[in-house]
């Protein structure tokens, strides 16, 4: 892709109110074009094969091939980066999608700002997909490391992630053990009516049990909790959830600098921060305070990140006393909390 020539975008929808709407936030939005668009996924198999789009937003709701198909067609053919459009009331399916190889997913609710889909757009074309994604496999299995002694394990894991996190969480989720002994706490920027199926998503993949955070609810070991993005996830003193209103002014939802620096004051050294994939800034200060209160803190590396952004950001500010691949990250958080982790296969 060129920086000369504009974003080319291939829209693909069922509905033709649905496809009006988003190519005319396309067309008004600098440095990107539609270069095609259809209501059939046999049809965006085909213009994928004849006109490599830079990048393609996919309903999911089709008749014949469905999205979820053609979305595994693309991937496992042409792999293109593929930006997820479709209605809250198909969360589940959207979160799905990502297992296929999608890299984000929008609500059409959201397409009241067009700002929204615009930014999306440009950021996700240029990403590099790779081919054949079917589902989620979790990393090779890596020799574990020396478990910290009992004194210095860690009692909680904090995690911030953005764009390519729901792939990332799902391949670290399942190479934990079903007896891990802290429980995690997740802030992933996610899109409203979203939380809930990506949970649910993640239940089914994982062995640890995962859900929505609910406030007051006690931190478990091995149970994992996942930020609503209406409001912002922290832990109080009594280490029990504690959940805060949103502002309107909030950039990011929910924010990763609030876990962060939450985790940071309530469990000081005793907790591990980790900061994966993602656009923007959000979690570099707060993974920061962790280091400052004596936290092992860890940043997803380049190589295997979606986008290099927020990890990227605490890596320059120091935040981040280990860089790992995204493999990496299980055996140390198993070996930073006491957990025994799974042999190597």
């Amino acid at each position: 892709m060129s920086a000369s020539r504009p974003i080319r975008v291939l829209v693909v929808d069922d509905s033709p109110l649905a496809r009006a709407l988003i190519r005319t936030q396309i067309e008004a939005a600098a440095g990107l074009e539609v270069c095609a668009e259809t209501g059939n996924g046999r049809e965006a198999l085909r213009l994928t094969q004849e006109l490599a789009p830079d990048i393609i937003t996919m309903d999911l709701q089709m008749p014949g091939m469905g999205g979820l198909e053609t979305i595994a067609e693309i991937m496992s053919t042409r792999a293109t980066p593929i930006l997820v459009v479709s209605d809250l009331a198909d969360a589940d399916n959207a979160m799905a999608a990502v297992a296929y190889g999608a890299l984000d997913a929008l609500p059409k609710e959201a397409l009241g700002d067009a700002s929204r889909l615009a930014q999306r757009l440009r950021t996700l074309a240029g990403v590099p997909v790779i081919r054949h994604i079917r589902r989620p496999q979790a990393p090779a299995a890596l020799a574990p490391t020396a478990p910290e002694p009992h004194r210095h394990r860690a009692r909680v894991v904090a995690i911030a992630a953005s764009t390519g996190g729901p792939h990332a969480l799902a391949q670290i989720l399942a190479a934990l053990p079903p007896d891990f002994p802290a429980p995690l706490l997740i802030a992933q920027h996610i899109a409203d009516g979203f939380a809930q199926a990506m949970a649910a998503w993640l239940d089914g993949l994982c062995p640890l049990p995962v859900a929505v955070a609910e406030p007051g609810e006690a931190l478990r070991p091995g149970r994992v909790h996942i930020a609503d993005p209406g409001q912002h996830l922290g832990v109080d003193h009594e280490q029990r959830i504690q959940l805060s209103p949103r502002a309107a002014g909030d950039i990011y939802r929910p924010s990763c600098d609030h876990l962060l620096e939450s985790v940071a004051a309530h469990y000081g050294a005793r907790a591990v921060g980790v900061i994966l994939t993602g656009m923007g800034r959000d979690g570099a200060r707060g993974l920061l305070a962790m280091r400052r209160a004596g936290a092992p803190t860890i940043a997803q590396d380049e190589a295997s990140s979606v986008i290099f952004g927020m990890n990227r950001e605490a890596i320059v500010a120091g935040a981040a006393a280990e860089v790992l691949t995204l493999a990496e990250i299980p055996p140390r958080l198993c070996a930073l909390t006491g957990a025994v982790a799974p042999a190597p296969s």
